[in-house]
């Protein structure tokens, strides 16, 4: 198969070009912060719920290759890489064992390997931590299922077994795994024309059936104790619009190459935007497709019911997940959430080749010769992938509208200049993480892992901070609120050998907040700062002598908690502010 290794190598050629013009993107910095913070052999890393995901072994990698070289974006696309290989591999693998080693199977190969369909999911690395483990494991799995039922060895139920219990550890969704591989040899024993497919399917296979229903289970526990439960109701008319946004402006173009253009409002990835033509002609594709299969194939009707059935299903968990008062419904444009339909249409494509022809049907005209037809076939492979290869250059275009790049190279440069002066943790700007991916919003989080740097402290006598760009810029505390002078002439506010509340002269809501403590202290020493309404305490070291320390508190509170821990220290307190941090209006100068 010398032919499908060029298409393969072909494909990792191109995918290689859309991965090194990539770089981090919004999960892809949780992923990191994370992995900076938390040892990887604790249930608080390995089993995290990830924003409704169960994917320790994605967490792993994720920590071995921030651990390897920290926000930098060689080792995760080698690692996206390496997985469309294995991926592409077991996919060619179960084609083959469908169809044999003939020339159709570079038909479906073809167009598991250029359709579109995968390529959003593959240029996100966190995306690509759960896809493509999926998709090596659909195709694994039903290749190790097909070679158990055909010949009877044991050791592609252990191989099989194991690979899904692998996928599970990577993606929830791998628990269709199983399903797919059993409906794979039923589906071709149907064709095939065998009596009673599905016991002799069940019967056969049980040597991996089981060990699968005993992995599935087992993972199941595991999530259902460590995943939070989710609240989802869409109402119809949501549903419906999510699903047709998936369907007909998501999935169906990429059949023939599609969508052709995208659209991208940052910091949201990019969608497909295809024509209405496109559209139109992917349906009639899809509709002629299916005449064609049932009238002049035998036992194909059941083929299709396939990946019919795992687009549903795969729409379905879209829709249940992640439909909120927030979800936009181009969702399903972004097509992550059908990507993995591929695998599915591709082994779908290869049993109806499968099936034999209908001897009663006479075909509405006369066939062409095998040369012509030959060259029908070459030609329409070719319109899809010079179809597929527009699309994905109009995604590039579109993926390199991303803002973190030059923020993430601004302040890695800016870091690692100045590695003495601490630097007060604080939110990265909202076009890089929202404030609804808290605490892995921050600096600190993000940061972290780079070995050359300050440190990210809760205090700093110089205050600075990133800006939109990322470039380290001096910095100012906003007066959402104010200390006040402080009653006692000459001091203010007193504090020595104990705790003090000092009235901020209004409340502050739960958030993240800034103080700027002016104060004259008569020796070093250390104080703890709080909210009076909040259990969050700072611990500030502060220096003999007339000073100012920056400190980031949590929480709510109409009065600053100051309590002196050095015995002997007396501070004196006067007006500052308290509230937010911001560049000052010449940073930029």
């Amino acid at each position: 198969m010398v032919t499908a290794g060029c298409l393969i190598a072909l494909q990792l050629a191109i995918r290689a070009a859309v991965a090194f013009s990539g770089d981090f993107y919004w999960d892809d910095l949780i992923l990191i912060g994370r992995s900076g913070q938390t040892p990887l052999l604790s249930r608080e890393f390995l089993f995290y719920d990830h924003d409704g995901h169960f994917m320790p072994a994605a967490f792993a990698l994720a920590w071995m290759s921030t651990t390897l070289a920290p926000l930098n974006w060689t080792v995760p696309a080698v690692t996206m890489l390496v997985g469309q290989a294995l991926a592409s591999l077991a996919v060619l693998r179960v084609l083959r064992l469908v169809l044999g080693a003939r020339p159709a199977v570079l038909l479906p190969l073809a167009f598991y390997l250029f359709s579109p369909l995968t390529l959003p999911s593959f240029a996100w690395w966190a995306a690509a931590l759960n896809s493509l483990p999926l998709q090596i494991g659909l195709a694994w799995v039903a290749g190790d299922a097909i070679l158990l039922c055909r010949g009877g060895r044991r050791r592609f139920a252990v191989s099989g077994a194991v690979v899904a219990a692998v996928s599970l550890a990577f993606f929830e969704k791998s628990v269709l795994v199983p399903l797919v591989a059993f409906a794979t040899v039923a589906l071709m024993y149907r064709v095939d024309g065998v009596p009673r497919p599905l016991r002799t399917t069940l019967v056969r296979g049980r040597a991996l059936w089981i060990p699968l229903v005993v992995v599935v289970v087992s993972w199941a526990a595991a999530y259902l104790h460590f995943a939070a439960p989710r609240s989802a109701g869409p109402t119809v008319a949501e549903a419906a619009e999510l699903a047709h946004r998936a369907t007909s402006l998501g999935l169906v173009p990429t059949l023939l190459g599609g969508p052709w253009t995208w659209e991208r409002w940052p910091p949201s990835p990019p969608w497909a935007t295809p024509p209405v033509v496109l559209v139109v002609l992917g349906w009639s594709a899809v509709a002629a497709a299916a005449v064609w299969s049932l009238r002049y194939r035998q036992r194909t009707a059941a083929v299709w019911a396939m990946p019919v059935v795992y687009v549903a299903l795969s729409e379905a968990s879209m829709i249940l997940v992640r439909t909120g008062p927030d979800t936009a419904d181009e969702l399903g444009q972004t097509l992550r959430y059908v990507a993995d339909s591929a695998v599915l249409l591709a082994i779908g494509w290869a049993l109806i080749a499968r099936a034999p022809r209908r001897t009663t049907v006479r075909p509405l005209r006369p066939l062409p010769c095998p040369r012509r037809q030959s060259v029908v076939v070459v030609v329409a492979v070719a319109a899809f992938v010079v179809s597929s290869l527009c699309s994905t250059a109009t995604f590039v275009q579109r993926w390199r509208d991303n803002p973190t790049v030059e923020y993430l190279a601004n302040a890695r440069a800016a870091l690692a200049a100045d590695r003495s002066t601490p630097i007060l943790d604080h939110p990265v700007a909202i076009h890089i993480l929202l404030p609804v991916a808290y605490p892995h919003n921050s600096v600190g989080y993000i940061f972290g892992p780079l070995r050359e740097r300050p440190e990210f402290r809760r205090s700093t006598e110089v205050l600075r901070v990133f800006d939109d760009s990322g470039r380290l810029v001096p910095a100012a505390v906003t007066s959402t609120r104010t200390l006040g002078q402080g009653p006692v002439p000459g001091c203010g506010h007193r504090v020595a050998g104990g705790s003090v509340e000092l009235p901020l002269g209004g409340p502050l809501m739960d958030w993240e907040w800034a103080v700027q403590l002016n104060y004259f202290a008569n020796t070093d020493g250390e104080v703890d700062l709080g909210l009076d309404g909040s259990d969050d305490t700072v611990r500030v070291p502060v220096r003999a002598g007339l000073h100012r320390v920056f400190v980031r508190l949590l929480g709510a509170g109409q009065a600053l908690r100051v309590r002196t821990v050095t015995p002997g220290l007396t501070l004196c307190v006067g007006n500052g502010p308290v509230g937010v941090v911001v560049p000052t209006p010449d940073a930029g100068s």
